[in-house]
């Protein structure tokens, strides 16, 4: 049976921020960041980040983003978007939408960027689900327009990697239930098992080229737990 996203993400979204802090050990937010950097050097004045959750991505690109840059964070779990609209504006702001990702409430190629950090393992129900996203993502995005990637990876060297699946399995449940109560048990365990289970990056490149884009790269960061991707339309 199919995890139900919403559930689990309304039932995170008080702690998720300081859990993935935790777990991190502050990395994602320098990885988030170099991921803004990235998409910001493509210009544009219509952005989007998708499963924008708190809005800490919004935030970084809105930091990067020229005057006038209009910014869209989408989220489809109200709690989280809820989270993220009580939060102190950002200087330019950026509006909000609740909506889903596999269907953007958007026109063809209205957006110069798309955007998704940590949340990109949240849209592979299955590959066909993942291909159809970026299908989506990419309908979006105007010709020469940018989409950027940021999202757990697995790391190249075989002993390398199998530490950093002892070291998901071992503390993403416990340190989740920890600093957000027993009931979030169930949602760390999906989350911890849709880390380890994801795409290595050039796997996750592969589909980015089945679904329509060209010019793909990617970044390893941190010996390969994480990876940033630039794709182009």
């Amino acid at each position: 049976m199919l995890p139900d996203l919403r559930d689990i993400f309304g039932g995170l979204a008080a702690t998720y921020e300081r859990v993935n802090h935790a777990l991190t050990l502050g990395l994602d937010v320098s990885w988030r960041r170099r991921a803004a950097r990235a998409a910001a050097r493509g210009g544009g004045s219509m952005w989007l980040d998708v499963c924008s959750g708190t809005g800490d991505m919004a935030r970084s690109l809105r930091r990067r983003a020229l005057p006038g840059t209009r910014i869209v964070a989408l989220d489809f779990c109200r709690p989280m978007l809820d989270l993220s609209v009580a939060r102190p504006p950002a200087e330019g702001g950026f509006e909000f939408v609740l909506a889903d990702a596999a269907r953007l409430p958007f026109p063809d190629a209205a957006f110069d960027l798309v955007t998704v950090a940590f949340a990109t393992r949240n849209l592979n129900l299955s590959p066909a689900a993942l291909t159809a996203a970026f299908r989506e993502f990419h309908r979006a995005l105007r010709p020469g327009g940018r989409y950027v990637n940021v999202e757990s990876s697995q790391p190249r060297f075989r002993p390398m990697r199998f530490l950093f699946r002892v070291y998901v399995r071992t503390l993403v449940r416990p340190v989740g239930r920890r600093l957000s109560g027993a009931s979030a048990g169930a949602g760390y365990a999906y989350l911890s098992e849709s880390i380890t289970e994801f795409y290595p990056p050039e796997e996750l490149a592969e589909i980015l080229r089945e679904s329509g884009f060209s010019r793909v790269t990617f970044h390893r960061l941190m010996f390969g737990a994480a990876a940033i991707h630039v794709a182009i339309k």
